[in-house]
């Protein structure tokens, strides 16, 4: 794996292995010796990889196993826009290396990358407190040459799509498109973000199913509040807000809602 310029420059390092348990894992381990520079932690493969809720992520070689550490990037309230950060970076990656793709892409709430309604790509953010400091790893797991078969969302990866783009060099253009997305999160704040998040994303203003610990709810996706939660138009009227949970659109597919910039639903 290899850093884009753009990236080193900006002062991100690289810690590069073969086989890890978990990128997740080890980037929260560097943390904690102490490390406090912005570092990409990469695996070609994960012998323990996981996705939200503790659920297991195939990690099998060929597929790209990455994890960005920042050490006090922002307020602990705040920091999980770091998710919207990272779906925008990662479409913006995938964009670059496979431009016949774009049109395909778009961003499902609340941190999933699909490709013609299918996911190709998930992020994980983890977080602890070390040495009075909120280190954060943000992790990133996209489909290059293989996906699993059997799972609650249909899957698909980036050869299945048409697409021959490696993992070495998707990583680059990820490092790349990272660092300039963190930039304007840190010059524009969320709304910024959450403008160009909206612009790419599906499913909203259509019927979904929600997927919560202990129920279910089902509504109309009505918009994203100025702190990245789901707003859920019930049939009763009533509108839930969601932190995190897992979406399923009512109908077998849900077109791509692109909306414009500053529009709020």
């Amino acid at each position: 794996m290899r850093l884009d310029p753009a990236a080193a420059a900006a002062g991100f390092g690289l810690s590069a292995h073969e086989t890890l348990t978990s990128t997740n894992a080890e980037a929260l381990a560097v943390a904690r010796r102490g490390g406090v520079r912005p570092l990409w932690v990469t695996a070609r493969q994960q012998t323990a990889g996981r996705g939200r809720r503790g659920r297991e992520w195939i990690s099998e070689p060929g597929n790209l196993y990455a994890t960005l550490l920042l050490v006090d990037p922002a307020r602990p309230e705040v920091a999980p826009e770091l998710s919207f950060v990272a779906g925008l970076a990662v479409h913006d990656a995938i964009g670059d290396c496979a431009p016949a793709l774009a049109e395909r892409l778009a961003l499902k709430w609340p941190n999933d990358v699909l490709c013609g309604g299918r996911k190709l790509a998930g992020i994980l953010i983890e977080s602890e407190i070390v040495d009075a400091k909120l280190s954060v790893a943000v992790g990133i797991g996209v489909n290059c040459t293989r996906h699993p078969a059997q799972t609650s969302f249909p899957a698909t990866d980036l050869a299945e799509a048409g697409a021959n783009v490696s993992a070495e060099r998707l990583f680059s253009a990820l490092s790349r498109a990272m660092t300039r997305r963190l930039e304007e999160w840190r010059c524009g704040g969320f709304p910024s973000i959450r403008a160009d998040w909206l612009e790419r994303a599906t499913g909203i203003g259509g019927e979904m199913l929600v997927r919560l610990p202990g129920r279910e709810l089902s509504g109309r996706c009505e918009a994203l509040d100025d702190k990245g939660r789901l707003l859920l138009r019930l049939g009763d009227g009533a509108m839930e807000t969601i932190a995190a949970g897992d979406i399923f659109p009512v109908a077998q597919r849900q077109p791509v809602v692109r909306l414009p910039r500053g529009r709020a639903d």
